[in-house]
């Protein structure tokens, strides 16, 4: 008797923990599980825009944040920065590589020897972030962005330096996002 007594609580926390997994892949299939997941994991979706020179300079900084607020994300950062060189050759290191030819007429872009020497830089979060950002800035290539895109509106090709005047920057993925975030922003200066 006292062996049977022994093996039973063993038997019953058995049959309970099969029970409580049966009802965690129940769980998995439900809706409530996919919106926690979305809210979780699709939500922390950052992404990095900044106003350029030229953008600020042509006043189109409310244009471009009226056009921005069609995608519902929300604005999780935001800032006025003077930059300096350490910061845009920072920013725009994988140019120094695959595009050497406009490197420094870049960094004097966004440092602004050509127009005004600040930028806007903000956070947008929220699901999806990435692909309803890339789609309303459009492509960098002005003259291949759609036309109603920001890019393709806003944009053009200095023809003196070959620098894509597109007046706005937006992370490409999701890992450029958050490298590009780090060196704009601090944690500090993001609102959640």
């Amino acid at each position: 008797m006292q062996i049977f007594f022994f093996y039973q609580p063993s038997f019953i926390y058995i049959r309970i923990y099969s029970l409580y997994v049966l009802l965690f892949i129940k769980f998995v299939k439900t809706k409530l599980f996919k919106y926690i997941i979305t809210k979780i994991i699709v939500e922390k979706e950052r992404i990095l825009i900044l106003i350029k020179p030229d953008g600020l300079m042509k006043s189109l900084t409310g244009d471009i944040i009226s056009k921005l607020s069609e995608t519902e994300l929300r604005i999780v950062g935001a800032k006025v920065i003077n930059v300096k060189r350490e910061l845009a050759e920072q920013h725009y290191a994988h140019l120094k590589k695959s595009k050497p030819q406009i490197f420094e007429e870049t960094l004097k872009y966004i440092m602004g020897e050509f127009h005004t020497n600040r930028v806007l830089a903000l956070v947008y979060k929220g699901p999806n972030a990435l692909e309803k950002i890339r789609k309303i800035v459009g492509k960098t290539n002005p003259e291949e962005a759609e036309p109603t895109s920001i890019r393709g509106k806003y944009g053009r090709i200095n023809s003196k330096t070959g620098v894509f005047e597109n007046a706005i920057h937006a992370s490409d993925s999701l890992e450029n996002a958050e490298r590009e975030i780090k060196l704009w922003f601090n944690e500090k200066e993001l609102v959640e």
